[in-house]
């Protein structure tokens, strides 16, 4: 398990420190886990970011201290989970968008309804119905036991490529994207994944 300490409090340095880290779920049937592969930077004052206008009921676990589980509804389909990225108070988060599956595939395959292992947390709605994450997480502690934490198994990252972020229309051309160079499980055109 990762400890806060570890964690860096600034938001695009926390984005790119993820980056093959562990994302673990445990769950009545067992324990699913991946190695973060892709990630996209939410940052202090960002017009993308749901922070921008400040603390709502919906967003504040992004304006806890860094490390806790910031999870929403996007438009009414798909979860999606930030870490919360700065000092208490002030709102800002880390886009987890793709993980590769090492533990429970059984687990996230049942869950998402296909066979395809590449096609099981690829993207941060897949990631979350693979693992099961909803709004019920939102605002956990992922530093501490519990259903979903960030750990580490040791291992390196990899290259680490850095683009745009995916999907958004504001703030659009901000390279604030990190990902495995080469990574299978990596979302996104073939194009930003140089």
């Amino acid at each position: 398990m990762l400890d806060r300490a570890e964690l860096p409090a600034n938001t695009t340095e926390l984005a790119r420190f993820l980056i093959g880290k562990m994302l673990v779920r445990t769950l009545a049937e067992g324990v699913a886990s991946g190695r973060i592969v892709e990630t996209e930077a939410y940052g202090i004052g960002d017009p993308a970011g749901h922070a921008y206008r400040g603390v709502t009921p919906r967003n504040r676990a992004l304006f806890l201290e860094r490390g806790h589980a910031y999870v929403y509804l996007a438009y009414g389909v798909s979860f999606m989970l930030n870490v919360s990225s700065e000092t208490s108070g002030v709102g800002a988060g880390v886009l987890i968008r793709a993980i590769e599956p090492t533990v429970g595939v059984t687990i996230m395959k049942r869950n998402r309804g296909v066979e395809r292992v590449r096609d099981l947390a690829r993207g941060p709605g897949r990631l979350c119905e693979a693992l099961g994450i909803d709004r019920r997480l939102d605002g956990i502690d992922l530093c501490q036991a519990g259903p979903l934490l960030l750990g580490s198994d040791g291992q390196g990252s990899g290259e680490i490529g850095q683009s745009n972020r995916i999907g958004i229309t504001r703030a659009a051309d901000s390279p604030l994207r990190f990902y495995v160079r080469g990574n299978w499980f990596v979302s996104g055109p073939r194009a930003l994944n140089r």
